[in-house]
């Protein structure tokens, strides 16, 4: 009869060490398209933002709510990309990595959900007579 397998019998031990994966990087941190698009995506909504609160007309409340959907997409992209990295930190037996992936990316699916409930409030305040 064999001896039950234990929890760490499971997955493989991590290696020792890593190589740095290939590609451009800037410290730690390694760059590839689709980081650098939602940099972009994540700067470029928080400007136009920043830009419908300086507006002081009457197109100031949809210049808002489309501002607070268009913030709403992208920190939802941040909460799937956290879902993933998640699941792959998971994977390989990097826990307090897939901990700190899945609090930053449940923190994003928050923020998005406030910021899509802010965009229907302000399209209903923009609908009304």
């Amino acid at each position: 009869m064999a001896p039950p397998r234990r929890p760490t019998d499971v997955r493989p031990a991590p290696p020792s060490f890593r190589e740095s994966p290939p590609g451009p990087r800037v410290g730690a941190i390694s760059l590839n398209p689709t980081g650098v698009v939602f940099v972009i995506a994540l700067i470029g909504s928080v400007a136009y933002l920043f830009y419908a609160f300086t507006v002081r007309d009457a197109s100031q409340i949809p210049l808002l709510a489309s501002g607070a959907a268009v913030l709403g997409f992208v920190f939802g992209a941040f909460s799937i990309i956290g879902l993933v990295a998640t699941w792959r930190s998971s994977i390989h037996g990097r826990d307090g990595r897939a901990f700190g992936h899945a609090l930053v990316g449940g923190i994003s699916a928050l923020v998005a959900a406030g910021c899509f409930a802010a965009a229907i409030i302000l399209g209903i305040l923009a609908s009304s007579p």
